[in-house]
């Protein structure tokens, strides 16, 4: 019965040596974002070259340039902009952006290294739970490598008496070729037996081995040996003589280390962190969208306290005028016209002030949308051609729908679920490290032996042929247990596992709270938004309405000119007040959408043009032609 199947289990074992390694089933190729220069032929559908895997893969030089797009929008020294333009000008050329476009990279690059049977490297904000390294794949399985029967090409029966076969290999197959070549002289002490008082031995040897494992934790090993040894002793039935073995080994966990769960883990935690890496570079487009459209308003906003600051000056260097003239005629004091040259340098101050403002925040925006100031674009104005909205009645979202959709589209929560998961995986895997190792094995092994004698003539090739027949065969088989008496390690690493989970699912709360609240503030901030713009523009009408009377009271002599020149301050006080519940409103309506997660999809931003650097489309601001805006 042996001797029937033994040429076939040959056969087949010898065709797993030249099969190709297949991935685990639980690591099959996933869609991934960028290439790897197809130097394995594995994204291009070419045929694999096969020196491909010892050669470092091209990664492409970052570009410090900036885009373009920016060239088409500087017109006679000028940057005009809309907020759209803006928009894409940051997504083509932020550097935050651009710093974080790399987290995808890496988390393809883990993927890659788990599914050769490493732990991953890991990224920021990527979860690798540090229980997951607490065993090698196969864990439990102790052994001797290939175990003892394959043995060395030195004996023909190999390592006789007991025989242990380990796990032995990765998902990345491994071959090792050695080869020695010994020539040695040796004196003797005797020469009954090789009839000579010095010996000379002259040994070339190889040996081939192939190791792999599989997800289920099935390892399998393949060793070829073979040396030619010759000698000047004497007596000896082959000289010279060619020695080969062959031999296969199979190893299966029972218990510790049986599955794929303890063997994929990598590969599984690997998987789950590519769309952590999205998300992390999602909030970071998030991130970094709300900066610009805040950094564009407030823009908008210092442009127009440099309206005022001007138009207050004006109307003081006016009544300055006004004053000398009456102080000609005698109708005025000189007091009144010192007051009058005093709110003319206050005046002026704020404007100088205002001024100042406004380059340093045109310097600000042009930072976050360059990734780097050119001497043309650092003298160039920037020309907003989108103007502030003015306030219109948009509907205030119910809370409960605001927190609905927060729950549902918010990335931190989406984050948080994916570490238990990863977690969730640690505490399986330490589990299963609880248990006994247990494993079964099996072992063939054929020797061959040829050479030169009185009655024959073979080589090498003659002996090899008698290994693969199984003229001299071993075989073994058996199964190996190793139970901790005591088993700490892996009750602290279980422990352990589970007090992260726990500390995970406290985060994930606290993390849900803080966007409720967020949500809520932005709600209270909408309404607080909408109040102050009616009242801050009621103020400011009112305050104008006084000044003008003062003024008229002034010319009728019923005042005096320090009652104008606080009027008038009352009134520039009230526009700049209108002007910044404005912008505190707009940008209440850009931090509602960021507390319910809509940033990137009010704009109209797609994640596969962001992450390549290339915007096609400008992006969509929710902010209508007409000034005002739909908060839904």
């Amino acid at each position: 019965m042996i001797e029937r199947f033994r040429r076939p289990a040959l056969v087949a074992a010898l065709a797993l040596v030249w099969m190709p390694p297949r991935a685990p089933l639980g690591a099959q190729p996933a869609p991934e974002r960028f290439s790897f220069s197809g130097a394995e032929g594995e994204n291009t559908g070419a045929r694999a070259n096969p020196l491909g895997i010892f050669r470092a893969r091209p990664v492409s030089a970052p570009v410090l340039e900036n885009s373009p797009r920016i060239e088409g929008l500087m017109r006679d020294g000028s940057l005009e902009l809309t907020l759209s333009d803006a928009l894409a000008l940051a997504l083509e050329n932020s550097l935050d952006i651009a710093v974080q476009r790399f987290v995808p990279e890496y988390s393809a690059t883990d993927l890659l290294r788990s599914r050769a049977g490493q732990s991953p490297r890991g990224f920021t904000g990527g979860s690798t739970p540090g229980g997951l390294t607490s065993g090698a794949l196969g864990a439990g399985i102790s052994g001797s490598g290939a175990g003892s029967g394959v043995g060395s090409a030195g004996g023909i029966t190999g390592g006789g008496g007991s025989v242990q076969v380990g796990s032995a290999g990765n998902f990345d197959p491994t071959l090792s070729v050695n080869f020695s070549y010994d020539h040695v002289t040796s004196p003797l002490n005797s020469s009954v037996v090789s009839g000579i008082y010095n010996v000379t031995g002259k040994n070339a040897a190889f040996s081939a081995s192939y190791a792999q494992l599989f997800g289920l934790g099935t390892s399998y090993s393949l060793t070829l040996t073979g040396q030619r040894q010759s000698s000047t002793q004497r007596n000896l039935l082959y000289n010279p003589a060619s020695v080969t073995r062959f031999a296969v080994g199979v190893n299966q966990p029972l218990l510790n280390g049986f599955g794929r769960l303890p063997n994929e883990r990598y590969i599984m935690v690997a998987r789950n962190n590519t769309r952590v890496a999205e998300n992390v570079f999602r909030l970071q487009l998030i991130a970094t969208v709300v900066a610009v459209e805040n950094a564009y308003w407030d823009l908008a906003a210092l442009e127009e306290s440099v309206k005022v600051a001007e138009q207050s000056l004006a109307v003081a260097q006016r009544l300055l005028e006004d004053n000398r003239i009456r102080l000609d005629v005698g109708t005025m004091s000189p007091l009144d016209v010192t007051s009058a040259e005093s709110e003319v340098a206050a005046r002026t101050r704020d404007l100088t002030v205002a001024r100042t403002n406004l380059q340093f925040q045109e310097a600000t925006l042009k930072n976050m949308l360059v990734k780097r100031v050119t001497p043309e674009l650092d003298a160039a104005r920037v020309v907003l051609r989108d103007r502030m909205p003015q306030h219109g009645d948009p509907d205030i979202p119910d809370v409960k729908d605001a927190l609905a959709v927060a729950l549902e589209k918010r990335l931190e929560l989406e984050q948080a679920d994916i570490n238990l998961k990863n977690q969730d995986i640690s505490v399986r895997f330490t589990r299963n490290a609880l248990k006994p190792s247990l494993a079964v094995f099996g072992f063939y092994a054929g020797a061959g032996l040829q050479g030169t004698s009185v009655e024959s003539e073979s080589g090498l090739i003659d002996a090899f042929s008698q290994s693969f027949r199984g003229t001299y065969p071993e075989y073994a088989g058996g199964f190996s247990l190793n139970i901790p008496l005591r088993n700490r390690t892996a009750q602290a690493d279980n422990l352990r596992s589970q007090l992260e989970r726990n500390q995970l699912l406290i985060s994930r709360q606290r993390s849900r709270n803080s966007i409720e609240l967020e949500v809520r503030k932005a709600v209270i901030g909408l309404i607080q938004g909408k109040a102050q713009v009616e009242a801050a523009r009621k103020a400011s009408e009112l305050a104008r309405e006084i000044w003008e009377g003062e003024k008229i009271r002034l010319e009728a002599g019923a005042s005096t000119s320090y009652q104008v020149i606080l009027r008038e301050r009352d009134y520039t006080a009230a526009r700049q007040a209108e002007v910044a519940a404005q912008i505190a409103w707009v940008k209440a309506m850009v931090e509602m959408d960021r507390a319910r997660g809509l940033v990137l999809d009010r704009n109209g931003i797609e994640y596969a043009e962001a992450l390549r650097g290339e915007i096609s489309r400008a992006p969509l601001t929710p902010f209508t032609p007409s000034g005002a805006r739909e908060v839904e």
